[in-house]
């Protein structure tokens, strides 16, 4: 009998006070098999999460250096690291990679090829012969990949031919899959020729796993809170005997004194490296507080305005995490202000429509006002107040103003917000009845510093303005 073992992480998101207790593991596991069976070690993606500091400041690739101390075979890429990097930064993630990235349904539209960075599959043999094959999935958000420059398929447009060609070269066959747990079930029901799924994105913890039509389905949660193995056990013919999956608990794990100064020392990395990049100089503190001559939230919708050259914005309080003080502005403090990574959106509706978005915000405005918003690129803690620009609600008459005029029910009106907007279930009628359009690359806190650099200059101790639009 041969046993193989497979090693898996998912969406670790850049939670890296878990990191060298995973690394360790993983280290310490692949050793302790390797010499009595096969081994392999996967990431499911959204390993890279620009929330971190040091992901932030090094675009994901000091990430790409940890997966490397943990020698990974092989990896794949979720939505953080497709479409929270621009095409030329994802292009260059992987380029000291010292694993395998898997990836089956992005292309390039232009031509019409995968990226160079990636391959639909691989087949790993083992020291016994027993050949293994991995395909990778991720997950396809066609409204956000393609303005980002890709071309994203549904998985099962090329998952099933796939599966067909490669069962008859392999003895395993192992579905990487960031496409969520409902996508996995359906999978396991339409493919029962695959052997395991691995699956994230939704976050969901299988402790020992399931299965589903046959297939064995294994998923370890979220942040690195657990770690994942699948023991596969063959006989002599390589046919498949036997298969398991189950989790351990990363808090469970022994930990040593000099972690916590490891950990500290990522965040401090990155502090450092953000705080070198200077990017403004305000002669006064831009605050939090709406009633303020110098509202932080008045200022980013003028600059949302600007980028999207639009007549009006919306955003939301809950967005800003701090104010921006007086003095030198630099990358850190707009990556503590605005962590989200959160694209830009220029919704264009009729004017009827437009007015019914506006009373869907008002409808929703108190409930909103201090609900905890969780996921969906949002990384702060309550929604808060809804806050227009170029736009005035009269309530007593139920009146919208654009530029304090009456909408036209007929004529086009466009406002530029965040995708976020799109995403949450309150304001449907963007969805449904907006011509949208994605702003890329940048995140919003990109969009703030460039108006940010433009407006109020950074000036040298010869008092020379350094930064000019």
């Amino acid at each position: 009998m041969e046993k193989l073992t497979i090693l898996h992480t998912n969406d670790l998101h850049s939670h890296l006070e878990n990191w060298p207790k995973i690394r360790r593991y993983l280290d310490s596991r692949r050793r302790a098999l390797q010499d009595i069976s096969g081994v392999l070690t996967v990431d499911l993606g959204d390993f890279v999460d620009r929330w971190h500091p040091l992901t932030e400041a090094t675009n994901g690739k000091a990430n790409i250096r940890l997966m490397n101390e943990a020698h990974y075979d092989v990896a794949t890429i979720g939505n953080n690291e497709g479409i929270g990097n621009s095409k030329v930064e994802l292009n260059h993630l992987y380029d000291e990679a010292d694993f395998q990235v898997l990836l089956a349904n992005l292309y390039d539209p232009k031509t019409l090829q995968a990226p160079d960075w990636c391959q639909p599959y691989t087949i790993r043999e083992t020291n016994a012969g027993t050949k293994v094959g991995l395909i990778a999935m991720t997950a396809p958000f066609p409204l956000t990949y393609g303005p980002n420059g890709w071309d994203i398929r549904q998985p099962m447009e090329l998952l099933p031919a796939m599966v067909s060609r490669l069962r008859k070269q392999v003895d395993v066959l192992v579905l990487m899959s960031h496409l969520g747990l409902s996508a996995d079930l359906r999978i396991a029901q339409d493919l029962p020729q695959l052997d395991v799924i691995i699956g994230s994105h939704t976050h969901h913890l299988l402790p020992e796993g399931r299965v589903e039509n046959g297939v064995l389905l294994a998923a370890a949660g979220k942040f690195g809170q657990h770690i994942g193995e699948v023991q596969l056990l063959l006989d002599e013919e390589h046919r498949l005997v036997k298969r398991e999956a189950h989790t351990v608990e990363t808090a469970s794990l022994p930990a040593f004194a000099e972690d916590e100064e490891e950990i500290n020392g990522y965040l401090a990395e990155g502090h450092r490296l953000l705080q070198a990049q200077q990017v403004a100089q305000l002669p006064f503190t831009l605050e939090r507080n709406l009633a303020s001559e110098h509202s932080l939230i008045r200022e980013t919708l003028v600059a949302l305005k600007e980028r999207g050259q639009t007549e009006a914005a919306v955003l939301n309080t809950g967005l800003f995490l701090t104010e921006l003080p007086a003095g030198v502005v630099d990358q850190d403090q707009l990556h503590e202000c605005l962590p989200h990574p959160m694209h830009l959106i220029r919704v264009t509706l009729k004017g009827r429509d437009m007015y019914r978005l506006v009373l869907e915000m008002e409808k929703n405005r108190f409930f909103l006002r201090q609900f905890p918003v969780y996921g969906m690129g949002f990384r702060g803690k309550i929604f808060g107040e809804i806050v227009y620009s170029g736009i005035e609600y009269d309530p007593i008459n139920r009146r919208v103003l654009w530029q304090g005029k009456d909408l036209e029910p007929e004529k086009d009106y466009t406002l530029t917000t965040v995708d976020h907007f799109m995403f949450v279930p309150f304001f449907p009628t963007i969805e449904i009845m907006g011509d949208n359009e994605f702003l890329f690359p940048e995140f919003i806190r990109s969009v703030l510093g460039h108006y940010l650099a433009g407006h109020y200059p950074r000036v040298s101790k010869q008092g020379i303005m350094e930064n000019r639009r």
